[in-house]
């Protein structure tokens, strides 16, 4: 009998074989694995002949059109709680189960990637670690600003918000929160003050999106809203790119209003060589890094390989998907 055939998709860091046992699932079925981004057809030449299909979070985009040239596809699984590039209702409507994984500490290692960005853009950590590479050691730059005293703005008070918040707290700053549905009692949780969106853009040193890209938040902050921002402020977006009008936010830049940005989450993804937001010289960037972690990885390895095995032997799976 012929193995089901199974792609992982989206194993940028090769690291899914490195932190789970694949011995049974190398057994029961053929497994190929892709560490390069794939988009369209190069996408559907790896999954055509898919059986089952895991991904690492949304760096594979199917949508209806592409999950509808795969005849073949029985299951589908992605790690993490939410995936903005796969059209489940177009699995679903196939009866083709979907499945997920815990996401992990994900929030934590947000939390702390977040403000790595706001203290790298802040203390110009680039700048100075190339002043030094290149033989040099002080210049303008060096006379630094201090973030205690000064306001942060935090939009979006979750799970990931609020650790942000209460590091801000400790490093002395005053902690000002807004969202669509924020209360003053919801902000006093965590020694916040709720404030206006605009009153937030205006003061706020740092301003921090900690919010989930819905109706109400996609292209929350355009040219109309960055205007309003200090000429020192640093923007960080370590949620989702579509709650900022990229454009409009280089443009921004380039006035000066916010002074700066730091950015790990871009509209395409890897960002394209070309994209000008690869040499904006105010804007910190990262890779997509704040779920890459060796604890989230070894949740999503292991959720991976007791998936596909409890799928392959007609067990119930153990996180199946849950339409929002």
């Amino acid at each position: 009998m012929t193995q089901p055939q199974i792609v992982m998709l989206g194993d940028y860091e090769r690291a899914l074989r490195r932190f789970s046992n694949w011995e049974k699932l190398d057994k029961l079925a053929q497994l190929t694995f892709h560490d390069q981004p794939l988009r369209d057809e190069a996408l559907y030449e790896a999954v055509k002949d898919a059986d089952a299909i895991a991904i690492v979070r949304d760096r594979s985009p199917l949508n209806q059109a592409m999950i509808a040239r795969l005849p073949k596809l029985k299951f589908l699984m992605f790690t993490g709680e939410r995936n903005g590039t796969l059209d489940a209702n177009a699995l679903l409507s196939r009866n083709i189960p979907v499945a997920v994984t815990p996401a992990g500490p994900s929030k934590e290692t947000t939390a702390e990637l977040t403000w790595a960005l706001i203290l790298g853009a802040s203390k110009r950590l680039v700048e100075e670690n190339k002043l030094i590479s290149s033989g040099g050691w002080r210049d303008q730059l060096s006379v630094l600003p201090m973030l205690a005293g000064e306001r942060l703005g935090v939009m979006g008070l979750g799970s990931i918000g609020s650790r942000v918040a209460r590091v801000g707290a400790a490093f002395g700053m005053e902690v000002v929160t807004w969202s669509p549905h924020m209360t003053p009692e919801r902000a006093a949780v965590e020694n916040a003050k709720a404030v206006s969106l605009e009153e937030l853009l205006k003061t706020s040193k740092v301003v921090t999106m900690h919010l989930v890209a819905g109706p109400g938040t996609k292209g929350l902050l355009s040219a109309d809203q960055l205007a309003l921002m200090r000429p020192d402020a640093i923007l960080v977006n370590t949620s989702r790119a579509a709650l900022i009008n990229m454009a409009d936010l280089q443009k921004a830049l380039a006035t000066g209003r916010p002074g700066q940005a730091a950015v790990d989450v871009f509209d395409v993804e890897p960002l394209p060589e070309t994209d000008p937001l690869r040499n904006t010289p105010n804007l910190l960037v990262t890779p997509h890094l704040g779920f890459i972690a060796e604890p989230i990885f070894e949740i999503f390895s292991k959720g991976i390989t007791q998936t596909l095995e409890a799928w392959l032997e007609g067990r119930p799976v153990p996180h199946p998907f849950k339409p929002q």
